[in-house]
């Protein structure tokens, strides 16, 4: 047995005495969600083990590379199966310290409060959750607190209530996004300063680069690692396992709460004791840790008498947007400050929901040519000089069949038939006549495909009743006592939205709860 929290323990373990590790709660994952959960549990007293699969990603010269990034330098996660063709994927997910928040674009938006009811779509409905959004809110707040929020309030047509204002101002506009933004209120549109989570405070480390949306932060501006783990790693009472792969989590013998989970960690088997166990894995790996945890009760597995685990996965319909403009050149650093929400919601425009626009952060000329191998460079740098690039998003809708699986040797495989593709066309087209409008003739687009998954949700869903959800909604599984999920498993729904600011509220939300600590 291993004591890892005595007095003068390294708060990031590099080695661990012992086959056995006890604690009071077990967090696996430092995504968002397990980061952010460590971090509002740092001053409770409770002994708290965050497990993360990975290591910490480096910070060197090749963080600012696009030919080094998008080559796969940091793509470190597994082949995963389409079930659909037999083929294998590597998936967009990163096994690191802060999980996919190292790589991402820091865009912190709320959920609107239409998206937590009942919303009618052409190809089927997006169901209310347990919560509202009214019981989200003051979690909202401290998380934009926690990740230094810049935003404006009053320009998001879809904006939802607020009790206060966001703690930073909006992120400038560079020329060329300010051009856009002039050229869309010409045309109607109400387009808005973009939320984003890094740090401009005064004195803070952000320099606006150009390679923030897709690349680790080398000055160590964003991500659940530097806002919230390493500061919960002050707290002495919170420890760091990293290269630990959360195997599978053992029933008590009454099958009613989870008695110890088995992590490999280097080639061997720890066991980890705890009184309280949080699945922070994200939505694929946390449905797969259940899936691969035996029970003696209905369906087999851990956690799954209404046979929903891994069921109702969502991704996302999502295209990258490219308008050209040969006349001009696109010399913005920062681009990604820009969001149009005017089509978010029916109204208008029509009848039904379509999504969210919002700025890419700069495409450049190798991150085009991985993407299109046939392209020669130079017209690859050429397109990148002169085009405004933004990312188009439309909600992707629960269905049981579109799911998570777990083959024979514990393997990833993904079952996804995309949903909701008319309003997600409709949207694309109007988002091409504004851009045309504006004064970029040229447009490129391409849908995303099953392996662009960083926006998964929905396999571990809560609810109010036991039968059709794992969870309730407090994120306490319904057939265990001991085990909750805070990850973007939980969600009911997708949105049409980046789940990044919903899943760290809804870890604050759970730990207030008070559940963990008793």
């Amino acid at each position: 047995m291993s004591d890892v929290f005595g007095t003068g323990s390294p708060a990031v373990l590099t080695e661990v005495n012992g086959d056995v590790v006890d604690c009071d709660i077990a967090i696996f994952g430092s995504g968002m969600g397990g980061s952010t959960l460590a971090w509002a549990l740092r001053e409770s007293g409770a002994r708290v083990l965050v497990v993360e699969r990975g290591d910490f990603l480096p910070r060197e010269e090749q963080n600012w590379s696009p030919t080094e990034v998008f080559g796969g330098r940091y793509r470190n996660a597994e082949p995963w199966q389409d079930v659909m063709t037999g083929k294998s994927f590597l998936p967009g997910v990163h096994y690191y310290v802060g999980g996919n928040t190292k790589v991402y674009g820091a865009c912190l938006l709320r959920f609107r409060e239409e998206d937590f009811g009942v919303l009618e779509h052409p190809e089927g409905v997006s169901p209310a959750w347990p919560v509202s959004y009214a019981e989200l809110e003051s979690y909202y707040v401290q998380a934009e607190r926690l990740y230094a929020v810049h935003g404006a309030v009053g320009e998001d047509p879809t904006e939802p209530w607020r009790s206060v204002g966001f703690p930073y101002p909006a992120i400038p506009h560079e020329p060329p996004v300010a051009a856009l933004a002039d050229a869309m209120r010409r045309q109607g549109l109400r387009p808005f300063h973009m939320p984003a989570g890094v740090d401009l405070r005064d004195g803070g480390r952000c320099i606006r680069c150009r390679t923030c949306d897709g690349f680790p932060c080398k000055v160590g501006a964003k991500d659940a690692d530097v806002f919230a783990m390493r500061p919960a790693l002050e707290s002495p009472t919170v420890r760091l396992l990293t290269r630990a792969y959360a195997e599978r989590l053992e029933p008590s013998p009454d099958a009613k709460s989870v008695a110890a989970a088995v992590v490999v960690r280097d080639g061997t088997r720890l066991r980890i004791r705890a009184q309280r166990y949080v699945a922070a894995c994200g939505a694929v790996n946390s449905a797969a840790l259940l899936l691969r945890s035996r029970s003696g009760r209905r369906h087999g597995t851990l956690a799954n008498s209404s046979g929903l685990v891994g069921r109702n996965y969502m991704v996302h319909n999502s295209t990258f947007f490219m308008g050209v403009d040969p006349r001009r050149t696109n010399d913005v650093a920062f681009q990604k400050t820009l969001g149009i929400n005017d089509w978010y919601l029916p109204g208008p425009h029509g009848k039904w929901p379509l999504g969210n626009v919002q700025m890419l952060g700069k495409l450049q000329g190798p991150m085009l040519k991985k993407a299109r191998t046939w392209l020669p460079m130079p017209l690859a740098d050429y397109i990148g000089r002169h085009s405004v690039d933004l990312y188009v998003t439309t909600e992707d809708l629960p269905d049981p069949e579109n799911r998570v699986l777990v083959g024979g040797n514990g393997g990833v495989q993904i079952r996804w038939k995309p949903n909701n593709l008319t309003s997600h066309a409709a949207l694309v087209r109007r988002l091409s006549t504004a851009v045309r409008r504006a004064g970029y003739p040229l447009i490129l687009t391409q849908r995303m495909d099953i392996a662009t998954n960083s926006h998964m949700c929905g396999t571990i869903v809560m609810g109010r009743d036991a039968a059709t959800s794992v969870l309730d909604s407090t994120c306490r599984t319904h057939d265990l006592e001991n085990l909750w999920v805070v990850d973007s498993s939980s969600f009911p729904s997708s949105a049409a939205l980046n789940p990044a600011l919903t899943i760290a509220a809804n870890a604050l939300r759970v730990a207030a709860a008070g559940g963990l600590l008793r």
